[in-house]
């Protein structure tokens, strides 16, 4: 149908797709480009679709080196274009005056997941560029909030991530500093112990008005300290306050609460203490003690962090130098510890690795190396402004980093048992990567006229009477219900070629992260192998140990 003027126009644009979204094209995206060249071939559109669908097959069956090599020799434009802007690196720190000493400050809600890979690796640069201390800081001050598997966890998730953690510093450990804190900024004037009812309370702060124990003096604020340590007041009777300005337009920064009390028992501390710091207290004296020199973290701190000054600036402390992202929405990734732990016990979910999910352990179960988690987050930067995680960009990142040293393997999902008749026994070669000789080779002995697995959508697609190519087999024609050999080498480099698999395969089963799952064979040489393999033109997938592979990507 095509002319090859045509064919050709159809392959560049097939190649311009490919290279820019991670090494697959898209059929649509194709056939739209052509038609818009060639009008004329609407007359036959199934056919052209047809047509376009081997060469797109074709072209997504390109290593990374043989698609780059091929966009540059026939659309080289697109190479230039998207080079410019392959060099990227994050920006200076303002006022570094030798080592930084930086945090990583995580809710011990449970594991880690891909959104706080940001501010992990984000950190880790600037300590590795610079020098100093990087420390992973265990926020675990709310009792009600803590699983205690989260301690062990956060230091695995972040060594896996290649974060170099200096020290690691727990809050629950620093209660005493936190205590002897809030009496020297009692002593100053900065902070008062308020008894009013939350309510009373939180209607003063909303109007901009002073609560009666404002203007306590230091020895008075002291006395109620005491009180709520000894367990003279309840839970919600009393609070320490950090004062601020009550004009503030912002009522979240009008005076602030910096203890309450709670009888939950902490997983660590057990009823040790009663009185508990809120987050922006911790956080602001720890930050002081530890010596903190750069704060990184998300813009939906920026209220949390002229709270924190107050305390900076009442003690007269150096402020460390704050940096604020901007925030990233995670489209249809499952991040929240509280869905996750209720689908956990639910059985909903088999673990925080559910490759379902978008923990680290998950990602990583799936194979995502880790080297991706850098690359994505250093490329999107420091940036303020807002925007949403592109699992297209992150998968073709991935793909690039993994493909040199993955190795190649056949799966048939939904198999077939077909005859080839007229092929005589035969030793099959099969690299095991297109280019890396260094992955070496497997064998497969096929005796004569034997029986191989195809796919069922692919045997379906075929018509009676049409050639194909089993891969690195030959050439066949599908007669009926059987293939007859045609030849072994590729005489036209435009036919299909699809997979098949031996006589000898195993069965596998793919596990999706949408919670489907395909079933199908796979060669035996999978049989040993644990790690990410190409099972090709189907998708990368992570075979574990348990014998199960795990979607990665296309």
């Amino acid at each position: 149908m095509l002319n090859r003027n045509q064919q050709n126009e159809a392959e560049k644009a097939a190649l311009r797709n490919a290279f820019q979204h991670g090494g697959r094209a898209d059929i649509g995206a194709v056939m739209g480009k052509l038609l818009g060249q060639f009008p004329e071939l609407r007359r036959n559109v199934q056919e052209l679709r047809d047509e376009v669908s081997r060469i797109v097959d074709r072209v997504n069956s390109l290593s990374p080196n043989e698609l780059r090599n091929a966009v540059e020799s026939l659309v080289p434009e697109v190479l230039v274009r998207t080079e410019k802007n392959t060099q990227h690196r994050l920006p200076d720190l303002d006022k570094v005056n030798g080592p930084v000493v930086m945090r990583l400050a995580p809710s011990p809600s449970g594991p880690l997941h891909v959104g706080h890979s940001r501010m992990a690796i984000l950190n880790d640069e600037y300590v590795k560029r610079y020098g100093g201390r990087l420390i992973l800081r265990i926020e675990d001050t709310n009792p009600a909030n803590i699983d205690p598997i989260a301690y062990d966890q956060i230091p695995k998730d972040l060594e896996w991530l290649g974060v170099n953690v200096t020290e690691i510093v727990i809050q629950s450990d620093r209660f005493e500093l936190y205590y002897e804190e809030a009496r020297n900024l009692m002593k100053l004037g900065g902070m008062y112990a308020c008894t009013c009812r939350q309510e009373v309370f939180k209607g003063y702060i909303a109007k901009g008005e002073a609560c009666p124990h404002r203007e306590m003096s230091p020895d008075e604020n002291l006395d109620v300290f005491q009180g709520m340590l000894d367990g003279k007041y309840q839970p919600g009777k009393a609070v320490l306050v950090v004062k601020t300005d009550l004009s503030h337009p912002n009522p979240a920064i009008r005076d602030w609460i910096a203890f309450r009390i709670s009888s939950a028992r902490h997983p660590r501390l057990g009823n040790k203490y009663r009185v508990y710091p809120t987050m922006n207290w911790g956080v602001a004296i720890d930050d002081h003690h530890l010596g903190l020199t750069h704060v990184i973290r998300g813009k939906d701190h920026i209220s949390n962090t002229e709270k924190q000054r107050y305390v900076f600036r009442y003690n007269g402390w150096k402020e460390p130098v704050y940096y604020h992202y901007g925030l990233v929405n995670f489209p249809n990734v499952i991040l929240k510890t509280s869905i996750i732990k209720k689908g956990i016990a639910s059985g909903t979910y088999s673990g925080w690795d559910d490759i379902r999910l978008g923990t680290i352990l998950a990602m990583k179960k799936r194979g995502y190396s880790q080297d991706t988690f850098r690359r994505y987050w250093i490329e999107s930067g420091l940036r303020e402004i807002n925007s949403e995680f592109s699992i297209e960009i992150f998968n073709s990142i991935n793909k690039e980093i993994i493909d040199p040293a993955t190795p190649r393997m056949f799966f048939v999902p939904d198999p077939v048992k077909v005859q080839i008749k007229g092929l005589p026994s035969v030793t099959v070669e099969l690299q095991n990567h297109p280019s890396n000789k260094t992955l070496g080779k497997r064998t497969y002995s096929l005796p004569d006229n034997p029986e191989v697995h195809l796919s069922a959508s692919d045997w379906k697609s075929i018509p009676d009477g049409s050639t194909f190519r089993l891969k690195e087999l030959g050439n066949v024609v599908r007669n009926g219900n059987h293939l007859s050999f045609k030849e072994k080498e590729l005489v036209d480099r435009k036919v299909k070629i699809i997979q098949w698999c031996p006589p000898e395969s195993m069965r596998f089963q793919v596990l999706k992260p949408d919670g489907t799952s395909d079933t199908g064979l796979i060669e035996d040489h999978a049989r040993n192998f644990h790690g990410v393999a190409q099972l090709e033109r189907y998708a990368y997938v992570n075979i574990g140990e348990d014998g199960k592979g795990y979607f990665l990507h296309k």
